[in-house]
């Protein structure tokens, strides 16, 4: 098989992978469902190292981060690489109604579950009514 060399698409990628180091963290696509009395959120990362996955709480503001490194090897040489390495991130804002001592996460075959309990107070209850209409007879 004859491969033949086009300058122009080798400078094209040389400059992706050299923006590619400097770029800002890549989004992380989510899902993120109420199931009950909790919310599911399902963020993908593929190929992240599970030790560089840090899931951390500041107030009610939920920041999810994790680090997706290249295979290097000596003497590797790139046919091709389009599969982006680097950092990504996403913040969330969460509401007053969930319990945020019982938050959790998992991550497996690249994607981040974070499970996050509704709230007691959130939770939707019933309200006993009462009245306070007496009827009496009416005598005639």
């Amino acid at each position: 098989m004859a491969m033949t060399l086009d300058p122009i698409s080798q400078l094209d990628r040389f400059a992706a992978s050299v923006l590619d180091s400097v770029r800002a963290p890549r989004v992380m696509p989510v899902d993120l469902c109420r199931d009950g009395d909790r919310y599911v959120l399902h963020a993908d990362i593929p190929g992240a190292d599970p030790g560089s996955i840090d899931v951390d709480l500041d107030g009610s503001q939920l920041s999810i981060r994790a680090q997706r490194t290249a295979d290097t090897g000596e003497g590797m040489r790139w046919i091709a690489r389009e599969r982006g390495t680097g950092t990504y991130f996403r913040q969330f804002t969460l509401g007053d109604g969930v319990d945020l001592e019982r938050i959790s996460a998992s991550y497996d075959s690249g994607v981040l579950s974070v499970i996050i309990p509704v709230s007691e107070r959130a939770k939707p209850r019933r309200i006993q009514v009462e009245s306070t209409d007496t009827r009496e007879a009416i005598s005639a």
